[in-house]
């Protein structure tokens, strides 16, 4: 019986400690980052790190005095020299360190070896980037972010910059349309492409810009939102009439920048601009976001007439890719399916989008059409994404780098809701007043009756 009762007595707690951290670890890995998981990642890092340096080929040989210096104060076997450590910084999802490296390394030796330092370290994934020259930083993620999506408390969002997805390294995924102006995104049915439009528009919805649909699937992705929409396309013929009227308006936008730069020899310099942005507050235009979804149904055709209303408005839409962002129009194209059998005009409208995003998608050949041209090896990731994992996407750029990306989920009615409160921004733009889609009026809400049924007074 005191065999048993020591038992109980030691066990139990063991037991509890180990169940506990299983479950934290499947069901709440945030958790048990934070208690088991960073304090055994730190210890390995720091038992190890030179060791796991030289054996990753990352060390050089000793200098001349280093190697005078160690025999003249101790007997020790000189060593090849690891990258010089800076502080270990720990996070809600991992750790930050910063490597200094030596004369004759470069961060693509770090990069080459970060698989290595993961399986050495114990975490799930080790990010390599570059922070100034001869310093890289290392981030160290504890568990798949990716599963259970969740943004960082402190974001920044500023004018036309939307934290909209997660990044598989932990840091938040931001469209900034001044710096990538237009965009292509691509998925399946049940991808999880329009949880990222939902997010994007509840994003821009609170901000003092224009946002114009074209939806052709009779407006069913852009409609909950039309309280806050300053034009609203449901079928090709409305987006006919569209098209041109924004075509005009980005040409009166470059007549004001004109006219601003036909000054005085006399006016400074930094008055002097060749885009909206450079123009006075007072005097700048408002921008306009233009979200096209179902893209390919701009293109089908059925009839001869067609045809050419076709043409009209895939060149409009390539006019506007190719200029609007001097005139403040961004463009987020989005579809199912987009390759060059769609017509003339689809493969010189993505070479405009500089933006790439691809969900899952049905067919390898949309994939190559989202991300072939800027990252030929993103397009075996995007083929990859499982079905189950609805919202993860390859996000893609011109430099060539593509990460892994993640939107969170936004229910519709929540976003619908963030536009009946953001209604009052809309702004005034008379060329668009007549595609101002109907706000249906909502019902008000039943006062409920008395809990005390009244009794009639008689005599």
């Amino acid at each position: 019986m005191t065999d048993l009762a020591t038992l109980l007595e030691v066990g139990g707690p063991v037991a509890a400690l180990g169940g506990g951290a299983a479950y934290a670890r499947a069901r709440h890995p945030g958790v048990y980052w934070s208690t088991v998981g960073l304090p055994v990642s730190t210890v390995r890092l720091l038992s190890s790190y030179s060791s796991v340096m030289e054996a990753c080929g990352l060390t050089v040989a000793p200098s001349r005095l280093r190697v005078l210096a160690v025999k003249a104060t101790t007997r020790r076997e000189i060593r090849p020299v690891p990258p010089r450590r800076g502080i270990i910084r720990p996070t809600t999802t991992g750790l930050r360190v910063r490597l200094r490296l030596a004369p004759g390394q470069e961060p693509a030796d770090v990069a080459a070896s970060a698989e290595r330092l993961r399986h050495a370290w114990g975490v799930h994934a080790v990010y390599v980037t570059t922070v100034k020259p001869g310093v890289v930083e290392l981030r160290l993620v504890g568990f798949d972010v990716l599963r259970r999506v969740r943004m960082p408390r402190k974001l920044h969002p500023d004018l036309l910059r939307v934290p909209v997805a997660l990044r598989e390294d932990a840091t938040p995924f931001v469209r900034d349309y001044r710096t990538v102006p237009h965009q292509l995104t691509l998925g399946a049915t049940l991808s999880g492409k329009s949880m990222y439009l939902r997010h994007l528009v509840a994003g821009l919805a609170r901000q003092p810009v224009a946002l114009v649909g074209i939806d052709c699937k009779r407006g069913v992705e852009l409609a909950p939102f039309a309280s806050r929409l300053s034009a609203l396309a449901t079928d090709p013929e409305q987006a006919a009439e569209l098209l041109p009227v924004l075509v005009r308006e980005m040409e009166d936008r470059y007549d004001l920048i004109k006219t601003r730069q036909g000054i005085a020899p006399s006016t400074p310099d930094e008055e002097i601009t060749s885009d909206i942005w450079g123009l006075p507050e007072h005097e700048r235009p408002v921008p306009v976001v233009l979200f096209v979804d179902e893209v390919a149904e701009l293109f089908l055709v059925a009839t001869k007439k067609d045809e050419e209303r076709r043409d009209e408005m895939v060149t409009q839409l390539i006019r506007l890719a190719q200029l609007g962002r001097a005139a403040g129009i961004y463009l987020e194209v989005c579809g199912q399916r987009f390759g060059a059998e769609l017509g003339k005009g689809a493969t010189m409208l993505r070479a405009q989008l500089t933006g790439r995003v691809c969900h899952r998608v049905n067919d390898e050949a949309s994939a190559k059409m989202a991300l072939g041209d800027i990252a030929p090896e993103a397009v075996s990731a995007a083929c990859a994404i499982a079905p189950e994992r609805a919202g993860l996407a390859v996000a893609g750029d011109t430099t060539g780098g593509w990460s892994r990306i993640r939107t969170p989920y936004l229910s519709l009615s929540d976003a619908a809701e963030t536009c009946r409160e953001s209604a009052h921004l809309v702004p005034d733009l008379p060329a668009l007043k007549p595609f101002r889609p109907d706000v249906p009026v909502r019902p008000p809400a039943e006062t409920p009756g008395p809990v005390v049924r009244p009794r009639p007074v008689t005599d």
